[in-house]
């Protein structure tokens, strides 16, 4: 194994060990972790977004407001915290007259909302189980998507955004996350509806991977960041989950309410 290899493994580890133990623990370590997680997602985004710096401490402020309000200890997923999302990127908007910037708000603040929504549902297994079928199944979609793209190849799927990605890598990784969510199903108890609705979320997964990389590519860099060793920046981790996970809540959501 060569010494890269061996980094991105080591780190790949922690990393899904660190978030294993905060989602298992749920409340206030897991909110902390995913405020770490958003603080630094912000500051990658203005870096793509090629923001001053000073509009990039700005911003990295003013999205630690509402996710300091997310707290199981504050007001927790509410009204009042949308509203102050909503209030941060207007304030960003208006102050760094930067729409690309002040969309970040919404990118890294949705979707911590949704996983903290998701998480504290009842009884407290089922909500452990909703979070970790949101994670999960992005982490699916990849290793699908990768092993399918390379053993079939076959037409790009957007060859301008990102080379890489196939038709095939595609279909891999939403039959890996259904895999996933009828596992979930048949041995765990998550409701059919949510597991059926699995594929859609990895489309949604593959597509925000799609969005960063359209991003990384108009700033004309490799990665978000450099902060994981072998993985680049956070949003390089997490870009699918940026996307699948508030489409998870609301189709959670529509399920309860329907």
């Amino acid at each position: 194994m060569s010494s890269e290899l061996r980094i991105r493994t080591i780190v790949g580890l922690f990393l899904v060990l660190l978030a294993s133990v905060a989602l298992y623990f749920g409340g206030f370590f897991f909110w902390l972790l995913l405020v770490i997680a958003g603080v630094l997602m912000q500051g990658e985004w203005a870096d793509l977004t090629g923001a001053a710096p000073e509009h990039r401490r700005m911003s990295m402020f003013a999205v630690s407001v509402p996710l300091a309000l997310l707290c199981p200890l504050a007001a927790g997923v509410s009204w009042t915290a949308f509203t102050l999302i909503v209030a941060a990127f207007f304030f960003v908007m208006l102050t760094t007259r930067s729409v690309r910037l002040a969309l970040g708000i919404f990118y890294v603040c949705v979707p911590v909302m949704a996983l903290i929504f998701l998480r504290q549902q009842q009884p407290e297994g089922f909500g452990l189980l909703l979070a970790f079928w949101a994670l999960a199944l992005v982490w699916a979609t990849d290793i699908g998507a990768y092993f399918a793209g390379r053993a079939i190849g076959g037409p790009k799927l957007a060859p301008r955004i990102s080379p890489s990605k196939t038709w095939a890598g595609l279909g891999g990784g939403v039959i890996a996350a259904l895999a996933l969510g009828f596992v979930l199903h048949r041995f765990a108890g998550l409701p059919s509806q949510l597991a059926a609705a699995s594929g859609l979320l990895a489309v949604a997964a593959q597509l925000g991977d799609l969005l960063e990389s359209a991003m990384k590519r108009h700033a004309g860099v490799k990665d978000s960041g450099n902060l994981l060793p072998g993985h680049g920046g956070v949003m390089d981790r997490l870009d699918g989950v940026a996307t699948a996970a508030p489409l998870a809540a609301l189709i959670y959501l529509f399920l309860v309410f329907a």
